[in-house]
């Protein structure tokens, strides 16, 4: 009786399991930035709909108060408690709650964009700042200024009130935004975070991504100003 032979499997090599791990490998690398800009872009549309709502956010505060926009900041006589427009913190018992605007936004996750990463300096600061020299007002400075009026804003579809922000390197989180000629203007910068742009809410209420990057400098190169003087910030 002749016995049929047993059948064998033919096993992968050494020189073709490496070819097949170097294409792997070089489409993993073709791949991989393309996933992450894809994902960035994803964040991106979800932050730009959040700049969009506190925009609107900041319309409907100014509507129930006679037209006067929502005012940055500002502490009780104590000092112990601290109004902002995204937050009120106790600081006698270190706890936050809704902001200014918390009313109108309806929900807190709006307030944070979701790529923003740095310092937040114990403050639940979210990559979002407000303008506040020309918009929402600085009681603090050396001469304090009021929030303004719808009315006194003259080119509302020009004038920045919400954008990404951020400052430094490490980046570090900011609340408000600054204009180039303010002596703090390092602190208040626009962070250009998405694939090189960043979401900017005007007066009007319409939101847009920018990649108009101003004033630039080591070592926060990814910051910048919205323009080359006040113009995009200031309200004449």
């Amino acid at each position: 009786m002749t016995r049929r032979p047993i059948p064998t499997k033919r096993a992968f090599t050494l020189i073709e399991l490496l070819v097949v791990i170097a294409i792997i490998a070089i489409l993993a690398a073709i791949l991989f930035p393309v996933f992450a800009k894809a994902r960035e872009k994803a964040r991106q549309t979800s932050c730009l709909s959040n700049v969009k709502q506190l925009s609107l956010a900041w319309l409907q505060y100014a509507q129930d108060y006679d037209e006067t926009v929502c005012l940055s900041y500002h502490y009780s006589a104590d000092w112990s408690q601290e109004y902002a427009w995204d937050y009120h913190v106790d600081w006698n018992t270190g706890t936050y709650t809704e902001g200014l605007l918390g009313p109108y936004t309806k929900s807190g996750a709006i307030n944070a964009c979701p790529t923003f990463t740095g310092n937040t300096w114990g403050r639940p600061c979210s990559g979002y700042a407000y303008n506040a020299n020309y918009i929402g007002g600085d009681l603090a400075a050396a001469t304090p200024i009021p929030p303004t009026t719808l009315g006194a804003i003259a080119q509302p579809a020009e004038t920045v009130i919400f954008a990404d922000a951020a400052w430094g390197n490490p980046l570090s989180g900011c609340q408000y935004l600054r204009p180039p000629s303010d002596p703090l203007a390092n602190y208040g910068k626009v962070h250009f975070r998405h694939n090189g742009t960043a979401n900017v809410a005007y007066a009007d209420g319409h939101a847009k991504a920018s990649t108009q990057k101003f004033g630039a400098a080591s070592p926060d190169i990814d910051c910048g100003f919205l323009s080359a003087d006040d113009s995009a910030y200031d309200r004449n």
